[in-house]
């Protein structure tokens, strides 16, 4: 079935372009929230009228993505991050922490679009990362992870589970056990 779409449709095209879909995918998904028209006279009159308008809005999304590519290629992200002896980092920089650098910075790009190296990046050193911009544009974003030592003491400790304490081993004083156990209407134990 071939369609115009009325506005930008992801994995499938932007405002005005002219794309064949299956018929249920148009009917059950374009057509009820008003993503497409069905392509016949009246349509492509309808977009014909817009073209100027539409063709505006495309250059004013390149100039935009080759601004926002400029500033991408001129910033350098260094993050440091707990990693061990041999450069493994106790985790992993994902494309959720470097939308979230970006946004420290005030560069908003969508996480979808930033492609990490096999997902995640799990050892110190320096990686460039692809950001996919408007239509066939990209940037390359340099980011330089550098580990920080975590002591094997602090390590254990963080990970070993405490003890919990009964009620009345905390640092109570014993007036302070009484005035508590009176508060909750306890009977107290004769000594």
């Amino acid at each position: 079935m071939k369609i115009i779409l009325n506005q930008d449709v992801p994995n499938l095209g932007e405002l005005g372009d002219v794309k064949d879909v299956a018929p249920g995918y148009a009917r059950n998904f374009l057509f009820p929230r008003s993503l497409a028209f069905l392509h016949n006279t009246k349509s492509v009159a309808l977009f014909e009228k817009r073209r100027a308008e539409i063709e505006a809005l495309k250059a004013s999304k390149r100039s935009a993505s080759a601004g926002l590519k400029e500033k991408l290629e001129a910033e350098e992200l260094s993050l440091t991050l707990p990693a061990g002896a041999n450069g493994k980092l106790y985790g992993a920089v994902t494309s959720i922490t470097i939308h979230d650098e970006l946004l420290k910075k005030g560069i908003e790009v969508d996480r979808k679009k930033i492609e990490v190296p096999n997902h995640s990046l799990k050892s110190v050193g320096n990686y460039k990362i692809l950001i996919r911009l408007y239509e066939k544009d990209e940037a390359s974003l340099r980011v330089a992870i550098q580990g920080q030592q975590v002591k094997a003491e602090a390590r254990a400790e963080a990970s070993a589970p405490k003890p919990r304490r009964r009620r009345e081993e905390r640092d109570e004083t014993p007036e302070e056990q009484i005035a508590r156990a009176e508060a909750e209407g306890a009977p107290q134990s004769q000594d």
